[in-house]
């Protein structure tokens, strides 16, 4: 699944070629996404002129007519600048058509994407829409630091990396990124998250921080069905510390790296520089 540094980097990649862009048509091949694409869409945003884009955890918004076209990449999904009328493939079920002859094309071989509409434009969508208001804050912006995680944490016994990959206690903290951070901080991803420290959570969170700037500056983290923009891997992968090294050295002390099954996802640790 596409995390928050793959969809940080789309959204650079695409931003320079979208705004102030005039919108000539909405082509909907696949209406059937995660949330069937509104069928009045193409005749609201025909002729409209595309204003800020934004991202919020995982969505990306797209400031248009007024209002918020929110877009998100689902299980697979990617987007491409395109040059418009070029054919699409199977799993090409969105093109947003330019006036100056390019489109930016959704492809979604799962369909778990979305792209819906909403009037309120993207600082009040943020903080309203159903899907966002409920969300934890951004972990490279102010609002999120280990007081955060620590307040958060008290009364709650669940593992601390479960803990830190919940969207409403801090977003875009994705598997990987969960594994990685907890490695850098020296905290074993099993342990409860009530059971941890003020001075352990204020290290988890700038190593939080460090993990995710990094992957951003490499372009994401190399998975199956994710590439950026311009069609090339992303190679934070090259970076990985322990996520999917089991029974490879520890990078810190020479141990062999373990993988056990955490709420449901594979984690990745040294059990003796973590504790």
């Amino acid at each position: 699944m596409p995390e928050l540094p793959e969809v940080e980097t789309t959204l650079r990649g695409i931003r320079p070629h979208l705004e102030g862009r005039r919108i000539e048509r909405l082509v909907v091949r696949q209406p059937r996404l995660r949330l069937p694409i509104p069928a009045d869409l193409p005749e609201r945003l025909a002729g409209l002129s595309i204003g800020g884009l934004t991202r919020r955890a995982k969505y990306l918004l797209l400031e248009v007519g007024g209002g918020s076209l929110i877009l998100h990449l689902g299980m697979s999904g990617s987007l491409r600048l395109v040059t418009a009328g070029l054919a699409p493939t199977r799993h090409d079920h969105v093109d947003l058509v330019l006036t100056d002859g390019r489109a930016l094309r959704l492809h979604d071989p799962r369909r778990f994407g979305l792209l819906i509409w909403t009037p309120d434009p993207p600082a009040l969508a943020a903080t309203r829409h159903p899907l966002l208001c409920d969300l934890g804050p951004e972990p490279l912006e102010d609002g999120f630091d280990g007081a955060h995680l620590f307040a958060q944490s008290r009364g709650r016994r669940v593992a601390v990396k479960s803990f830190i990959m919940d969207g409403s206690v801090v977003v875009g903290v994705g598997n990987i990124y969960a594994s990685e951070s907890l490695f850098l901080a020296g905290i074993h991803p099993a342990r409860a998250c009530n059971r941890i420290a003020l001075p352990r959570y204020l290290r988890l969170a700038e190593t939080i921080r460090t993990v995710l700037r990094a992957s951003i500056v490499q372009g994401g983290t190399t998975l199956r069905n994710y590439v950026q923009e311009d069609g090339n891997p992303g190679y934070f992968a090259r970076l990985l510390r322990v996520y999917g090294r089991t029974g490879g050295p520890c990078p810190t002390c020479g141990a062999a790296l373990r993988e056990r099954r955490i709420g449901q996802r594979s984690s990745f640790y040294c059990a003796r520089c973590q504790h």
